[in-house]
């Protein structure tokens, strides 16, 4: 009887040793599988990082760049209010208009020249309409001759005025 008593016990022991070794075997594969889980995500956390400080970076180097442009055009634009502010175009207008006229259509008819050199087309073609001197008024760089792109002010033709 106590052999029976000793077996039933120790047949106890061995299932609850089993039932113990089961339940941790599925805890450490559940725990495994989790850890696993867990390195990804830190892994992708990490790029995801490394990712943001190199965005963050390049966004900062280019708002240093863009500062610099804004500085460059905003110094542009105060040396042009300087050289607005030093020209009195009202003055230069009521004193000799027609010569203020031509400077001004001269020099619109030289950026356009320049505009379309730098766009690749030829000088063939005449300047526009709107570009056009008045060929009584005329500096250097006026287009005085409304058939061609001569700048030469010394062949200003005069027409007369009714």
């Amino acid at each position: 009887m106590l052999s029976k008593i000793l077996i039933g016990i120790l047949i106890a022991i061995l299932g609850m040793g089993y039932w113990y070794y089961t339940i941790t075997q599925t805890r450490i594969s559940i725990l495994t599988e989790n850890n696993a889980k867990l390195e990804t995500a830190a892994m992708i956390s990490e790029e995801s990082i490394k990712t943001l400080t190199q965005q963050a970076e390049k966004n900062q180097q280019l708002t240093i760049q863009l500062q610099t442009d804004l500085q460059k055009a905003e110094a542009y634009g105060d040396n042009l209010r300087q050289k607005l502010r030093e020209l009195d175009l009202l003055a230069d207008a009521l004193k000799d208009a027609a010569n203020l006229e031509g400077r001004m259509n001269g020099a619109t008819a030289k950026l356009w020249r320049d505009f379309m050199e730098s766009t690749g087309s030829s000088n063939d073609k005449p300047l526009p309409n709107w570009l056009q001197s008045d060929p009584r008024t005329g500096s250097q760089d006026s287009n005085s001759d409304a058939e061609s792109n001569s700048t030469n002010s010394s062949e200003t033709q005069t027409t007369p005025t009714s």
